[in-house]
């Protein structure tokens, strides 16, 4: 909407065409940023350039492609605490556990300043984000939603991506949990809801409930 105070920018990482997510509410200059990726220098160079401060990074869950940037982000502002599920929280040490080893390199964060479970309220840079817990894709996977303005905002990670869904044959993933998820979570927001995936452009939960393929019980 153009009179919202939301500014959003993508930053995307080329490895995983992952989307970092810098979110903030205009005219403050603090933000947060969501699933910092393969290339943090994008990030803080964003960040440094629109004269912004992190009050927080908030991570959707444990996998390599959402936290590699938070050790350089961390390491510019120390103060800004690390925000991740709690089930996923153990990830970010652990480059097996967040399937970087696999991948053949090996990716650790600093470990978590604030662990979050479903039915929380994290604020911060003058957001309240409800948190949701949709396991699947990863174990302790959560969405960032924000119900600031109309229509809602949900920073979705890996869960559903436009047209599609987030894989499930990692080790800690589950097929008939995260459509189940989906559906008695996600799809029960308003249909204007706006859907912000790690991968891949924006789409609403209207859309994803009409013509998504891989969403249906």
């Amino acid at each position: 909407m153009a009179d919202s105070p939301l500014e959003l920018v993508t930053i995307v990482s080329q490895d995983f065409q992952e989307n970092t997510f810098v979110a903030r509410l205009r005219p403050r200059t603090d933000c947060v940023v969501l699933d910092p990726g393969m290339e943090p220098e994008q990030i803080e160079d964003y960040l440094q350039r629109a004269g912004l401060v992190p009050a927080a990074i908030l991570l959707t869950h444990g996998h390599a492609d959402h936290i590699a940037g938070c050790g350089q982000l961390k390491h510019r502002w120390p103060q800004c605490p690390i925000v991740i599920g709690r089930g996923d929280s153990l990830k970010l040490e652990d480059a097996t556990k967040n399937l970087s080893a696999l991948f053949g390199f090996f990716v650790t964060s600093p470990p978590a300043d604030h662990l979050v479970q479903h039915g929380d309220v994290y604020s911060a840079a003058g957001f309240d984000f409800h948190v949701l817990e949709v396991p699947g894709h990863s174990a302790g996977h959560v969405v960032y939603l924000w119900k600031g303005q109309r229509p809602f905002v949900a920073f979705v990670g890996d869960v559903i991506f436009a047209g599609s869904v987030g894989r499930t044959d990692f080790p800690d993933g589950d097929a008939e949990q995260l459509i189940r998820h989906i559906h008695g979570t996600l799809f029960t927001l308003p249909d204007d809801t706006v859907l912000y995936p790690g991968h891949g452009p924006a789409t609403t939960v209207g859309y994803e409930k009409r013509y998504n393929p891989f969403a249906r019980l």
